[in-house]
């Protein structure tokens, strides 16, 4: 019972966490709400970065409660594609907004959860490689966003 306890903790959690990066701030006068993701995506380099390992987070827990690699992967995948586009100066932004990473990531854990299936788990190497892998594909594209940036005003200002 002390291990159904601590998985239903850890979920709550993690989907506390999950709104907070997605959906805590309701924007006036809508049904909108963005979270702590946009807004870090808005500070140069370092705010992607932070939201790409909270979010990492996420599927770190994910996979210490038994996780297929296949919705890892998707769950990565999720990730890397708000980062990536993330980076873009202002419609990476606004896809921040939009695409809600982690709310995506704690619907693909808690139907695995809710139904669970004879999926391998997944092991500690591929996990590792896993998010070594979000992580350097995280840093790669905000330094390629960065030397965008640079190129750009570089040759706005000659």
């Amino acid at each position: 019972m002390a291990t159904i306890e601590r998985q239903a903790k850890t979920v709550q959690r993690l989907r506390n966490i999950s709104r907070l990066l997605d959906n805590a701030i309701p924007i006036p006068g809508t049904p909108y709400r963005i979270g702590l993701d946009p807004l870090l995506g808005l500070l140069p380099a370092g705010g992607d970065l932070a939201g790409a390992l909270l979010s990492a987070y996420i599927v770190f827990s994910a996979a210490q409660l038994g996780l297929p690699r296949e919705s890892l992967v998707r769950m990565v995948s999720n990730i890397l594609l708000e980062t990536v586009v993330g980076t873009i100066p202002i419609v990476g932004d606004l896809f921040d907004v939009a695409w809600k990473a982690n709310i995506k990531n704690m619907e693909l854990l808690e139907s695995h959860l809710d139904t669970p299936q004879p999926a391998k788990k997944a092991d500690k190497t591929f996990i590792a490689l896993l998010l070594i892998g979000l992580l350097v594909f995280v840093v790669a594209a905000i330094a390629f966003s960065a030397w965008l940036i640079t190129v750009i005003f570089g040759a706005l200002l000659r």
